[in-house]
């Protein structure tokens, strides 16, 4: 399946018991495609991954896609710092019906790019699944550098990078340097047209859950040859792109919103919680200045 140009990295909707609400979880994924979005990403950060039991985990990837068939694409956050552990989610993920895996860089463990070559290479010739690599190194204080990316690009299955390191000089540098096979997402809203202008394949979305029809727009736009019109809308967004990861840690802000905005996704699991009254009508007040995708919403 074509994994898509504009993924969202889905929130884990919970239900009143702090149980994962898989029923809220299919309406979501539904009502994301509904406002342009080509696939969405389960378990990643904004998913709360590190909260959800393998099983959830499992679960959360076959009802999702079930629910959504062939209309878009499931990408299963698999990758952990243990490379044992991650082989063994990608492996489950695979069974579960998944389309792809994301695969986070080693956290807290901080390995060599060498170590980091292995992990990443081990895991995509464990699975037939194509490999997203996730490089996001202010949570894992690693950076998967353009030339471990690049070697990792000669791998068959591994179809691209997650870009969340903020350095454009290096996104360019993969763009120019890997085969056109290996794909570029950008891992930030705010860098997404950026990266378009790069040479790069689309986002990984969080702002989509709120504005996935102005999403879809700037990235057909830009595609298309309209980048004053992509620009536009990029301004225009820029502000609630900053908030939504500026306010609170990610993903405190879009659940947030989502339940004030009528779709209950419930609240956190433990470290995260839900944010005090001040911050919460910051919240509310960028969402306001953005005319949001109520289809979501209901």
């Amino acid at each position: 399946m074509e994994l898509g140009r504009l993924l969202t990295a889905m929130v884990t909707p919970f239900d009143s018991e702090g149980k994962v609400d898989y029923v809220q979880a299919k309406r979501l994924a539904i009502a994301l495609l509904d406002t342009g979005s080509e696939g969405v990403v389960l378990a990643g950060t904004t998913g709360e991954a590190p909260t959800l039991t393998h099983d959830e985990k499992m679960r959360l990837f076959a009802e999702v896609k079930e629910a959504i068939g062939g209309r878009g694409a499931v990408i299963a956050g698999t990758g952990t710092y243990d490379t044992a552990e991650s082989i063994e989610l990608t492996r489950g993920a695979e069974r579960a019906g998944a389309d792809a895996a994301l695969l986070t860089t080693p956290y807290y463990s901080k390995p060599p790019q060498e170590g980091l070559y292995r992990h990443f290479r081990v895991i995509a010739e464990a699975t037939s699944l194509p490999c997203i690599l996730y490089n996001i190194p202010s949570r894992t204080a690693v950076n998967v550098t353009t030339e471990t990316q690049l070697r990792l690009a000669e791998v068959p299955n591994i179809a691209g990078v997650k870009e969340s390191s903020g350095d454009l000089a290096q996104v360019a540098e993969i763009i120019e340097g890997a085969p056109a096979s290996y794909r570029v997402w950008s891992g930030d809203d705010q860098l997404c047209l950026p990266i378009l202008a790069l040479g790069g394949y689309g986002v990984v979305s969080v702002a989509a859950h709120l504005v996935g029809t102005q999403m879809a727009r700037l990235v057909k736009a830009f595609l298309s040859g309209q980048t004053g019109e992509a620009a536009a809308l990029h301004r225009r967004l820029l502000p609630l792109f900053v908030d939504l990861m500026t306010i609170a840690g990610n993903p405190i802000p879009v659940k947030y919103a989502l339940n004030r905005l009528g779709f209950p996704a419930g609240g956190f699991r433990l470290p995260l919680v839900e944010p005090d009254e001040a911050t919460g009508e910051c919240i509310t007040a960028s969402v306001r200045k953005q005319q949001v995708d109520l289809t979501v919403a209901v």
